[in-house]
């Protein structure tokens, strides 16, 4: 049999593999000069190889179609990945959040253990070649045509599989390829949006939810902090109309020029962007982020640090009292939005004011009006519609023969390793030779 696998990242590579040993002769094509080039920077370059949570819980943390992935976490799991990286001398290590990274902090050390598996079982691989048909008869692939070095080529296909992933960071080849592919082939492909983004906060005056005290919008506020991280804080998306908590998360933030990003915030999109009307919300400014500053404290144990704080300082002036509380970026913008005037000695702050203070560090808000660009997604949300792909073999409905594995389908999960295990099992999956 001959495979064809189209697109060389780790859902690729790992069909290649999975599709070897059955066998088959196997070719991976891939339109840049080599393999894995989003892989290198997943963990910003560290490689969040997968996660230690039981493989039964992976559904959980997929908010995009998780259950249409039982099978392939049955056929190809967190525990294979980690052995198939031992096996090629990759140890891993486990650390906050179940994450399994490389004990060398390096991702090539995890494509190199692809690149390493792909030798020595004998896969061509093909590079600076793009894929431009797939050629069927009678319901089924036969061939696949690609440019490369100018000139139009051919080669015969039993099986395609296709991993070219999603829209996002198109500067390792993720570019919607794969998409205008299988439309022509008659499949059909949902909405694609960011998942897993950073979030804009609002830069409109007039559709501000919140008492800015001063700073106009929450852009502003954002970017008086840009650079500030924060951990171990609690977070909120919150719907205002319907006064309910659509996602939170515990963990960290970091503050932009143009918002808010950072794990918990990346996660949390992940979840946002399929909040009914969710759209419609962020253009009236009715989604907030909120920000528990101090979430191993209630507000009366707060209040009690505070007042303990403020005894210590007491003959200071309020804007030089807060430097055991806050992070140095973040003084100046609580001091503002508190509304207690900064020179105002400390042993002077009313009870009110002080519990003012206390409310705002439990409930830091900021208005969120959108994400930024899905070319500057982690993951794509939206894709090959699942309907229309076998779930036990990731086989096409439409056309024999055709095969779909990672960010390609309808499939997305939070931050934590989630989206490189669907990659690694769809593709697994995908080149199997399952009857």
């Amino acid at each position: 049999m001959k495979v064809v696998v189209i697109g060389g990242g780790p859902a690729g590579m790992m069909s290649a593999i999975s599709a070897k040993k059955t066998g088959a002769d196997v070719v991976i094509i891939e339109k840049m000069n080599s393999l894995g080039k989003k892989l290198l920077i997943t963990g910003k370059g560290r490689c969040n190889i997968t996660s230690s949570v039981d493989i039964s819980e992976f559904i959980n943390n997929i908010p995009g179609n998780g259950r249409f992935l039982f099978s392939a976490f049955q056929n190809f799991s967190n525990e294979d990945i980690i052995n198939f990286m031992e096996r090629h001398m990759v140890k891993v290590k486990e650390e906050r959040g179940n994450r399994i990274f490389p004990v060398s902090d390096k991702a090539k050390d995890v494509l190199d253990a692809f690149y390493d598996e792909l030798k020595d079982i004998g896969v061509k691989i093909i590079t600076n070649a793009k894929v431009t048909n797939i050629i069927t008869e009678n319901e089924s692939v036969k061939k696949v045509e690609y440019d490369k070095d100018n000139k139009k080529q051919t080669i015969d296909a039993d099986k395609v599989v296709l991993a070219t992933g999603g829209k996002s960071y198109p500067a390792t080849g993720s570019t919607g390829d794969g998409y205008e592919l299988a439309k022509r082939l008659g499949h059909t492909v949902t909405k694609i949006k960011p998942s897993l983004i950073p979030v804009v906060a609002n830069s409109n005056q007039n559709v501000e939810n919140i008492n800015l005290a001063g700073y106009e919008t929450s852009q502003n506020l954002c970017k008086d902090m840009q650079g500030l991280s924060l951990r171990n804080v609690k977070i909120s998306f919150f719907d205002e109309i319907k006064n309910k908590v659509i996602y939170d998360d515990f963990g960290e933030l970091l503050f932009t020029h143009f918002g808010i990003s950072g794990p918990t915030v990346l996660s949390g999109s992940a979840h946002i962007i399929r909040y009914k009307n969710i759209d419609e919300l962020l253009k009236q400014g009715k989604i907030t982020l909120a920000i528990d500053l101090k979430p191993a404290l209630d507000k009366e144990k707060l209040d009690d640090r505070i007042l303990r704080d403020f005894e210590k300082e007491k003959n200071k002036d309020f804007k030089n009292s807060l430097n055991d509380l806050l992070p140095q970026k973040m003084i100046t913008p609580i001091i503002k939005l508190s509304g207690i005037n900064p020179d105002k000695k400390v042993n002077e702050i009313s009870k009110d004011e002080r519990h003012r203070l206390v409310d705002l560090l439990k409930s830091f808000k900021v208005t969120i009006s959108g994400f930024r660009p899905v070319e500057e997604a982690i993951v794509t949300a939206g894709g090959i519609n699942i309907k229309e792909i076998n779930p036990k073999t990731m086989e096409s409905k439409i056309v024999n023969g055709l095969f779909f594995a990672g960010e390609i389908i309808d499939v997305d999960a939070y931050t934590g390793g989630f989206n490189l295990q669907i990659a690694y099992s769809t593709g697994y999956t995908a080149g199997m030779d399952i009857k």
